[in-house]
């Protein structure tokens, strides 16, 4: 058998589960999802998402008017934001938990 044709008949065996991420806990997605939330966020880690990224998450989240955002030692942005007429601080996590802090 060609090595290639088995090595794609052995790729497409393995079940998509075997590639997810996840974390210790195995009921909490190392991903945030709209319906999933780390129940710890904010999670220190390595954060990837830029500062636009950040702004559009909050404001996803329901969040207005945010503002002076800055990343911190521990990979979270954090920032000032307004949500139902009342000022509040935010953070935003590297798997993309979005709290108020």
């Amino acid at each position: 058998m060609n090595p290639m044709v088995f090595a794609a008949a052995l790729f497409s065996a393995i079940s998509p589960h075997a590639f997810a991420q996840t974390n210790s806990d195995s009921e909490t997605p190392a991903i945030a999802t709209p319906d999933s939330k780390n129940a710890n966020a904010p999670v220190e880690g390595k954060n990837s998402f830029t500062e636009a990224q950040a702004t559009k998450r909050f404001a996803a989240a329901g969040y207005s008017a945010v503002g002076a955002l800055s990343l911190d030692d521990k990979g979270v942005w954090h920032g000032m934001a307004m949500k139902d007429g009342k000022s509040v601080r935010v953070g935003l996590d590297y798997q993309g938990n979005v709290v108020a802090q």
